[in-house]
């Protein structure tokens, strides 16, 4: 898919439904900012390649940071979409990541519970109190893939979905993402989190198959540390 300078990667489509590889640094809708969205542009890409008349339906099924890079999927129908967020809702939606913190020495295997809070006015999230009542329980499990140095490569099932969830879940047990911007106070600037959506599974909204679809982090630093060991 050519959208203007940005190259976006097509990684499963049909009449229901388009999944696509999100690059870093693009929102997935409209925000403050303004810049062209994943959706916008997924959308002008449909309505150009079918040259459909008027309007063009994609729904958001899910979200990714803006910085974050991988896997989202779209519904091409109003009838897939909403077969899709019951999906997410209900926690059928298997959903990997591949992190890289900067802690060399993080335990190889567990479980991450915590309760979060958002403040919408800064787009921050902090750990609370499981007794706070704006807490949202956030939990996660993580499998260490390797460790050089202070780094460690992490694979990450999310079992909810909250925002900033990876970020503020590891940052808060003295293992902030590589390049953070926000959660890692010695993140070099400019540098880009090291933060990827590797794959998704979930049941075909029509044909009730399941289906799994994978996307690989960029072969650059930080990530080659997988490479090298």
């Amino acid at each position: 898919m050519d959208v203007g300078q940005k190259m976006i990667k097509i990684l499963f489509e049909d009449n229901h439904l388009l999944v696509v590889e999100k690059p870093v640094n693009i929102p997935i809708q409209e925000d403050e900012s303004k810049d062209k969205d994943l959706l916008t542009l997924c959308k002008e890409d449909l309505k150009r390649r079918y040259d459909k008349p008027g309007n063009v339906y994609l729904g958001l099924v899910h979200r990714l940071d803006r910085p974050v890079g991988g896997v989202v999927i779209f519904a091409k129908t109003s009838k897939a979409a909403s077969r899709l967020s019951e999906q997410v809702r209900t926690h059928q939606f298997k959903k990997i990541y591949n992190a890289v913190i900067c802690n060399g020495h993080f335990k190889e295997s567990g479980t991450l519970i915590d309760y979060l809070v958002k403040d919408e006015k800064k787009n921050t999230v902090r750990v609370t109190k499981e007794s706070d009542p704006k807490g949202k329980k956030a939990i996660l499990r993580y499998q260490v893939l390797c460790q050089k140095k202070d780094l460690s490569y992490v694979e990450i099932e999310l079992e909810t979905g909250r925002s900033h969830q990876i970020r503020v879940q590891f940052s808060s047990r003295n293992a902030p993402l590589w390049a953070d911007q926000r959660y890692n106070p010695n993140a070099k600037e400019h540098a880009q989190i090291a933060l990827w959506a590797t794959s998704l599974t979930f049941f075909h909204p029509v044909t009730k198959e399941e289906i799994t679809i994978v996307s690989q982090p960029p072969r650059e630093f930080p990530w080659t540390i997988l490479e090298e060991v």
